[in-house]
């Protein structure tokens, strides 16, 4: 169809497309109220609605809608990710340390690592209070030193609340480069007896084991020694703050598409196979029914397919992943009483919804096209283990980049698929 004008669509009746005097274009710079960017969102997607359904009975390709529809649609992804953000304030408590509950031994260590994280002074019982503390590990000392129990509660903390795979999935802590997990494949018979009735041998279950090696993460922050010398400068949060958005960045990355060679395996660098033939090892997956997007007629089908190809028993505790970009299509998508099937936040703790299960945005994710992964709908807490070996190391570095002190700190970190059945894929195919 030809694009018309507003002119052109005013003489034809066409209804007008109009975005409430509420909406704005953008997040403001000042809302940092989650209760206030619950009802923007709310809002804007009230406009969204509306500018859609405009377009859908003007019945003519415009592109003053397709501009509106993409206004719309980046203001709600920019208050969500304002949402996202004050919630993770919220949950990380912005503050330093695990509370006062530690020991006397640990509180000593935390003294001393604060005196040499900010001046460089080296006291020789730094090591010595690394194992009065239960901060030991098996790593190579020489590697720096391990920064004290509640910084390192701080940065998991942080971690957790921007790290969008790691925010649904099962971590665990562990003292080993390697962990293994023996998964119940099921297979073990049962059968009914009377009182006296002999009770014969019943099948034995099978056993699979899941191994997740680690690898190393690393981030290098930088601070000035005027900032260090300050009394009133967090040492704890602003590492956590700084490490945070580069551990995340890179987890977040290898948790999707990471190759397992020193660094965690992402769930879509396993085999899939399609769903009617589901084997233990691969994941499976449903297709959108277009070779490179979602289909044209009824594209709802494909998502509800994929809710579907879920065991019950996972559903309860699932969560959609996709990219903002792939979101954005979604939005327009209807189920078959004509309800939209995105749903933006009810409550300032509570996600948006697709089918009324919550949807958390990646941008690891894949966009539309041929042969990708574009949604993942999954149990992610049953489906993908994350395992953090204890210890995050750091290392001081006041020599490379003067007049900045560097923090090299490291951590290491695995991950990969530990139970098939519990993750299914949306495949852009026919």
């Amino acid at each position: 169809m030809k694009n018309h004008s507003r002119a052109a669509l005013l003489a034809a009746g066409a209804a007008v497309v109009r975005t409430p005097r509420a909406v704005c274009a953008t997040p403001r710079a000042d809302a940092t109220d989650p209760k206030e960017i619950v009802a923007q969102i709310q809002q804007a997607f009230a406009a969204f609605k509306e500018t859609n359904e405009s377009e859908l009975k003007s019945k003519v390709d415009d592109t003053l809608f397709g501009e509106k529809m993409g206004e719309i649609n980046t203001s709600i992804t920019d208050l969500t990710a304002a949402l996202e953000k004050a919630q993770a304030d919220i949950a990380a408590g912005k503050v330093g340390g695990a509370g006062d509950d530690i020991s006397a031994e640990a509180r000593e260590h935390a003294g001393v690592y604060n005196s040499w994280f900010r001046k460089g002074t080296e006291p020789e019982s730094m090591r010595d209070l690394e194992v009065k503390a239960g901060l030991t590990t098996q790593s190579d000392p020489d590697g720096g030193y391990l920064v004290p129990e509640q910084m390192e509660d701080t940065i998991d903390r942080v971690l957790g609340t921007v790290s969008a795979i790691r925010s649904i999935s099962r971590v665990v802590s562990v003292s080993a480069s390697e962990y293994k997990k023996l998964v119940n494949m099921g297979g073990a018979g049962a059968g009914w007896v009377d009182e006296k009735d002999e009770r014969p041998e019943t099948a034995t279950p099978i056993l699979r084991q899941i191994t997740i090696n680690s690898g190393e993460l690393y981030a290098n922050p930088a601070a000035t020694q005027t900032m260090l010398d300050d009394a009133r400068f967090d040492i704890a949060q602003w590492l956590a703050d700084e490490v945070s958005i580069e551990f995340a960045e890179a987890e977040g990355a290898a948790f999707v598409n990471g190759n397992g060679n020193k660094k965690p395996r992402g769930f879509l660098q396993y085999d899939t196979v399609a769903n009617d033939s589901y084997a233990w090892g691969k994941l499976g997956f449903v297709k959108t029914g277009a070779a490179a997007a979602f289909a044209t007629e009824d594209p709802t089908d494909a998502l509800l397919d994929l809710y579907y190809a879920l065991r019950s028993g996972y559903r309860n505790g699932a969560t959609f992943v996709t990219s903002d970009a792939v979101m954005g299509t979604i939005r327009k998508f209807k189920d078959g009483q004509g309800n939209y099937i995105w749903a933006p936040p009810t409550g300032v703790d509570m996600p948006a919804t697709i089918l009324g299960k919550p949807v958390v945005t990646d941008d690891n994710m894949p966009a539309l096209g041929a042969g990708n992964f574009p949604v993942a709908f999954g149990n992610f807490q049953r489906g993908y283990l994350i395992t953090d070996r204890f210890g995050v190391r750091t290392l001081r570095d006041p020599y490379t980049n003067k007049p900045f002190v560097h923090f090299y700190s490291t951590k290491r970190v695995g991950g990969g698929v530990s139970n098939f059945e519990a993750i299914k894929l949306l495949k852009c195919s026919t």
